[in-house]
């Protein structure tokens, strides 16, 4: 039923390949984003969990 709804409507198909665009454009920016990561900011925030001077809210 769905389905006859959505084949009525003119121009329905661009918005498929809009979401993949956006899909595409957004995973492919934040691959960049990773790559070019400080690699000392990376290893404070790998550290960051086992660090024994960081104070955990819960411990007031």
């Amino acid at each position: 039923m769905l389905s006859e709804h959505i084949s009525r409507i003119d121009g329905i198909a661009i918005y498929p390949i809009i979401s993949l665009i956006v899909f595409s454009v957004l995973f492919v920016a934040t691959i960049i984003w990773v790559i070019r990561l400080d690699k000392k900011y990376l290893t404070r925030m790998e550290n960051l969990p086992l660090d024994s001077n960081f104070k955990n809210n819960s411990e007031k």
